[in-house]
């Protein structure tokens, strides 16, 4: 009777929300009530509602949960596309947007990829974030910008944003339109675009993109997250292009946590300040993880903690969106570019399967912490 009571328990363990997400010890219950009492709490929680997702309690909470996206992978692995379509409410297409993936050699653009992202989150009813329209990575090999005038980068650059941003037009909710276009020191980088055209380069970029997309537009960048050097200096570019009456909507802090997690309150503060000019805010690319050798004792409990108060802050500043920059620890460009960092920064393991940061943000979502 006892076994038979303890596999039950397990399975509804699995499948029941408020005992996953409690992660109580079933072992403990067993030895404080008798078989008769656990087999009518069995029959009274069988009778509750299935478990909830990740999905369900961010959609009740109004709050968009999302994984970058590869097509390949989406294309391929059946897992990994039934845990995004249960899990998560926003997506972001991680590489097949970037010039460089979609403009294989001249005159030639490959949407595959992109369409079955795009594809994907429209029958899934999903927030869709495209990524990016303007950087200076990741260009096309055979794209030489010094080799040409400023007006003809300038026309390059206006058929590339008029083809891929009117191409999804009424399917991307979101587009970041400028990528990582300041330095740490809050100075403008220096890139082809800006090299030919100037600080300008921003305000037709973001122009071109209201001409032929219904979409939100973002301005992206990494380590701006808190009040810093390099988000005084975002700040300053955001505040001339609205003087400009540049169509700019929201802004993305990328949130990659790597080798040190940010000031929390340096970040709020930071966030108010940018929501006060108008934009909306959303962390776009968040990961966590920690130096191996100087890791914490229990690594995987403080990146818990850090994600957790991230959804808190969220909540608390009026962020709606989320985005995990991929879906799986083995999914993530963390372990390919940091070997020296733990290589597991997301919410769900290798195996799809769910990891204390999970549960953190679940419960800071549907208001269990």
């Amino acid at each position: 009777m006892i076994y038979t009571t303890l596999v039950a328990i397990r399975h509804v363990r699995a499948t029941i929300a408020s005992w996953r997400s409690r992660r109580t010890d079933w072992y403990l219950i067993v030895q404080e009530y008798p078989a008769d009492a656990l087999i009518q709490w069995l029959v009274d929680m069988l009778r509750m509602p299935t478990a909830q997702t990740l999905r369900d309690v961010a959609d009740a909470a109004s709050f968009g949960i999302g994984a970058a996206v590869s097509g390949g992978t989406l294309r391929t692995d059946p897992h990994y596309r039934d845990l995004l379509r249960k899990e998560f409410n926003v997506i972001t297409t991680e590489n097949a947007l970037k010039m460089g993936p979609l403009r294989p050699e001249p005159g030639v653009y490959d949407f595959s990829d992109a369409d079955a992202i795009v594809n994907f989150g429209t029958a899934y009813d999903m927030d869709i974030r495209g990524h990016t329209l303007v950087w200076h990575n990741q260009q096309p090999d055979w794209f030489r910008g010094w080799e040409r005038t400023p007006d003809q980068v300038e026309s390059f650059l206006r058929e590339h944003v008029y083809t891929v941003a009117g191409r999804y037009r009424g399917r991307i909710d979101e587009w970041d339109v400028v990528n990582e276009a300041v330095l740490d020191d809050g100075s403008l980088r220096e890139t082809v675009w800006y090299d030919a055209i100037g600080e300008e380069y921003l305000d037709a970029a973001f122009s071109w993109a209201d001409e032929v997309s219904d979409a939100d537009l973002y301005y992206n960048d990494y380590g701006a997250e808190e009040v810093n050097d390099k988000s005084d200096g975002i700040y300053r570019l955001i505040g001339r292009l609205l003087d400009r009456d540049v169509p700019v909507d929201g802004i993305g802090f990328q949130m990659h946590a790597l080798h040190s997690t940010p000031d929390l309150a340096s970040v709020a503060e930071n966030v108010r300040r940018f929501q006060k000019l108008g934009l909306e805010v959303a962390f776009t690319e968040v990961d966590v993880a920690y130096q191996a050798a100087q890791k914490p004792d229990d690594h995987r409990a403080a990146q818990a903690e850090f994600y957790a108060d991230l959804t808190a802050l969220c909540v608390r500043e009026g962020i709606d969106t989320m985005v995990t920059w991929g879906v799986r620890d083995t999914d993530s460009w963390v372990p390919g570019w940091f070997p020296d960092l733990t290589d597991d920064p997301l919410l769900f393991d290798g195996g799809s399967d769910p990891k204390p940061a999970y549960y953190a943000v679940y419960e800071a979502l549907s208001g269990e912490r």
